[in-house]
């Protein structure tokens, strides 16, 4: 496999430009905030099904401090059952469209081709493909054709049996060499360097010992010089840690302290942005960073 390091170079403010030096920690994280328009996601699904309801979320997530709006049509938390591509267009596209419109940028969370395709006419200006483009190869081609930016995940096998495949021999490097692969794939096919993003898939064929692990390493992934995305809001570790005597999870809704924990830990290990459902909380968090880091 050939070298897919990324050279060293850029901003990292703006969603539209590439990662700075590697291991360097970005001048201010962005913040994806999720807005999941289905009825099974597993914090917020059947919440935001109704259009007006997604576009006040999506413009009040703006409001506090999302720099990008994660719009996705499908569930993928583990066990989930597959949608088919016409329904998960039907719930996003008007969505997407009416939030560009406002002037807000607009991620499209598909591992569909099709459904990426629609989304960017609407308006869309980022890809969040689960699958890292293994879902679908077509993915690719859409990305290169249309020159919008790609998060690439770490991804094994889609929701209703992902958690079979968390087998490693070593998390951290298999992880990372698995998303090289994705980035090579992405280079051969004419996607631009500078528009990739990569995440390491927390929870996704995760087991929550491999999402600690990946999370106390993430600056090796910064380290391949890419900007990465981290998403742990409120998932099923976060929740298992902050159990009861029983074992007895903490319920999703209040998993946000710890999220909020991880986020700041992640800016410090120099993460280009955190994906998140709480807004306004990550932004207050941010903001804290800031001004520490301002000092140093």
């Amino acid at each position: 496999m050939r070298s897919v390091r990324a050279p060293g170079a850029g901003n990292v403010d703006a969603v539209t430009t590439p990662h700075s030096v590697p291991g360097a920690a970005p001048a201010r994280p962005q913040i994806m905030g999720i807005l999941n328009i289905t009825p099974d996601s597993f914090s917020d699904g059947g919440r935001y099904l109704d259009f007006g309801d997604a576009v006040a979320h999506g413009e009040q997530m703006g409001a506090d401090g999302a720099d990008v709006i994660d719009v996705g049509g499908e569930s993928t938390r583990p066990g989930a059952e597959r949608v088919d591509a016409v329904t998960e267009t039907s719930r996003v596209v008007d969505v997407v469209a009416a939030l560009a419109e406002r002037g807000l940028t607009v991620s499209i969370d598909t591992t569909r081709a099709a459904v990426a395709a629609a989304a960017i006419e609407a308006g869309a200006t980022i890809v969040n493909d689960v699958s890292g483009g293994l879902a679908d190869p077509d993915m690719a081609r859409v990305v290169a054709d249309t020159g919008v930016r790609w998060v690439l995940m770490h991804w094994r096998g889609h929701s209703a049996d992902m958690q079979l495949l968390a087998r490693y021999e070593n998390v951290v490097a298999d992880v990372k060499a698995e998303l090289e692969d994705r980035v090579e794939a992405a280079l051969d096919n004419g996607v631009d360097r500078e528009n990739l993003i990569l995440d390491p898939g927390l929870g996704f064929a995760k087991s929550a010992e491999h999402n600690w692990r990946l999370s106390a390493h993430l600056d090796e992934f910064v380290a391949l010089g890419y900007p990465v995305l981290f998403g742990s809001s409120r998932k099923t570790y976060l929740g298992r840690l902050l159990g009861d005597e029983s074992g007895k999870p903490r319920p999703v809704g209040q998993r946000e302290a710890a999220t909020l924990a991880t986020s700041v830990l992640a800016f410090e290990a120099g993460a280009w942005g955190v994906r998140v459902h709480d807004v306004a909380g990550t932004a207050d968090a941010r903001a804290v960073w800031l001004a520490t880091n301002a000092q140093r």
